[in-house]
């Protein structure tokens, strides 16, 4: 007699058996240190602040150089917790849709695709508007994410994690060289972008920080609204279909608000790598793999992670600072070289 057994739902199949309070505790560890990060960032700079001037500053108890030094790093924390957050939670969904342990915006040439259409524009269009930019990057990081995926897709065996990276690299190497290209007979905003590429959150304002939260707010609400297609994915596109889901649907609605949040971070921080790469495996470890629990999980950890990352920056060069994407590529490098040397990680 054969016995029929009922398909398992996607997030019944695609998450480990781990409690609930497990994860909630290690949420709740996470946002501690994201407040201890945020406070340090107010803390340290080239001036130390201590916890009472933090406080005054915000009572308004007192006005003094403390003071006004915690209100002026204020813009730049939220838009490091901001920026960070958005890179996390690119990355988790990025290495869901494709379904590639070492997916990272910057690793597939995304940033770099939203850098080279922000500084065409500028250069041959004339561009401007600050709002423009974000549309620009955000066009600029679809267009080079299809076309990594469309070159890694060739031969035999498909997307492979190795070959979709290859073709990250060599596509990233190519629109630099172009950004290179285009900037050098152009003296006059050289200096800017050349700071802008490295990528950072200095010279934050609340008026930058209002532009780009629409944005983000859009793409990360599509990512969090995926979650469970992204479960699904991971069992495959076959058992994802015979589950119900709509496996193209899913793919490129979760990848819209990747390439939303990937666009609008990079036009107004510059090409930040490797956060997308570090965090989605990290909470991992902490959550499991039910993007209900890892996209929040995620968002967290990106933004306590940049946010340090920034504050190394201030302190380790004093008082001069090291931007932010330096301190990240050497945090997040030696990550990508040991996730490459595991030969078991070939797929989600």
């Amino acid at each position: 007699m054969t016995t029929l057994v009922a398909p398992q739902r996607s997030s019944d199949v695609a998450t480990p058996r781990r409690p609930v309070t497990a994860r909630l505790a290690w949420l709740g560890v996470v946002a501690v240190a994201l407040l201890l990060a945020a406070v340090a960032s107010v803390a340290f700079g080239s001036r130390v602040v201590s916890l009472h001037e933090i406080v005054s500053a915000f009572t308004g108890a007192e006005d003094g150089i403390g003071q006004a030094a915690v209100l002026g790093r204020l813009p730049r924390t939220i838009l490091a917790l901001l920026v960070g957050a958005t890179l996390g939670l690119a990355g988790t969904v990025l290495q869901a849709v494709t379904r590639n342990p070492l997916a990272d915006p910057q690793v597939l040439g995304i940033t770099s695709g939203a850098s080279l259409f922000v500084v065409a524009a500028i250069a041959f269009i004339g561009l401007s508007s600050p709002m423009a930019y974000i549309w620009v990057a955000i066009a600029g990081a679809t267009v080079a994410a299809l076309f990594v995926y469309a070159i890694g897709s060739l031969g035999r065996g498909g997307p492979t994690p190795l070959k979709l990276a290859l073709a990250g690299a060599a596509t990233s190497a190519a629109f630099t060289a172009l950004v290179s290209a285009i900037l050098l007979p152009r003296i006059e905003v050289m200096d800017d972008f050349r700071f802008w590429e490295i990528g950072g959150v200095g010279g934050a304002t609340y008026a930058k920080v209002a532009l780009v939260a629409p944005f983000l707010a859009v793409g990360t609400l599509i990512c969090l609204v995926s979650a469970r297609g992204l479960n699904a994915l991971a069992l495959g596109d076959d058992v994802a279909a015979g589950l119900g889901e709509r496996v193209l649907r899913t793919r490129l609605v979760a990848a819209a608000g990747a390439f939303i949040l990937c666009g609008a971070a990079t036009a107004v921080a510059g090409p930040i790598g490797f956060v997308g790469l570090v965090v989605p495996h990290a909470c991992r470890l902490l959550v499991g793999v039910d993007h209900r629990w890892l996209l929040p999980c995620s968002a967290l950890v990106g933004a306590t992670l940049l946010t340090v990352a920034d504050v190394v920056g201030r302190v380790v060069a004093r008082p001069s600072e090291v931007d932010v994407g330096i301190v990240t590529a050497l945090v997040g490098a030696p990550v990508f070289i040991a996730i490459v040397r595991r030969l078991k990680v070939r797929a989600l």
